[in-house]
């Protein structure tokens, strides 16, 4: 994905720089480059990141879970909590940088009964964290599973609704990393 970001801020850059005429190439392109993030989104673009933010916020607390000794979590739910940790901080932060670059709020306006796909309840979260060793890690697994399945539906909407580069190579990566964790978390026995 850093490869396919670089290639496209490399090529915007280019383009910046043949189009300019200015011995100050470097301070245009950083005005090309932050006006390539502001324009061309739409609302699905928002809403995705502005959904996503929290939907991934929740994926990190449950990882920070299997990672926490106390739970005693199998060398396998650790490794897959690192990678989960390791991926979805990094796109927390370019979604917040988007909503940023296009003025729009970090949060969304959502009514109080609403319920993001595949997010655990409080109740959920706490059974969870009460669990040890293999029950810990066939639950985890399960509710993984699930939030990850509402990751990729919330992806797929943008991905057929939305119109900024960014986001949908963001919901595209969404998709396959995704789809791949959850072929591993459905190997998990139950106990």
């Amino acid at each position: 994905m850093k490869i396919r970001l670089a290639l496209s801020l490399t090529a915007t850059l280019l383009l910046a720089a043949c189009g300019s005429h200015s011995s100050h190439s470097n301070t245009n392109a950083t005005v090309v480059e932050n006006s390539a993030s502001a324009t061309g989104f739409n609302d699905a673009d928002v809403m995705f990141a502005q959904m996503m933010i929290p939907h991934h916020e929740q994926a990190i607390e449950m990882s920070d879970m299997a990672l926490d000794p106390t739970t005693q979590a199998s060398k396998e739910i650790i490794d897959l909590a690192t990678q989960i940790k390791a991926a979805q901080d990094p796109e927390i932060k370019q979604m917040k940088d988007l909503l940023t670059a296009w003025a729009q709020p970090l949060t969304a306006e959502m009514d109080h009964g609403s319920k993001m796909d595949g997010m655990l309840s409080m109740d959920d979260m706490e059974k969870l964290g009460a669990l040890k060793g293999p029950d810990f890690d066939y639950l985890w697994a399960q509710s993984m599973i699930a939030h990850h399945e509402g990751a990729i539906d919330m992806a797929e909407v943008v991905l057929d609704d939305g119109s900024n580069a960014e986001a949908l190579t963001l919901a595209n990566a969404i998709v396959s990393a995704q789809a791949t964790e959850i072929d591993i978390l459905k190997t998990i026995p139950k106990p």
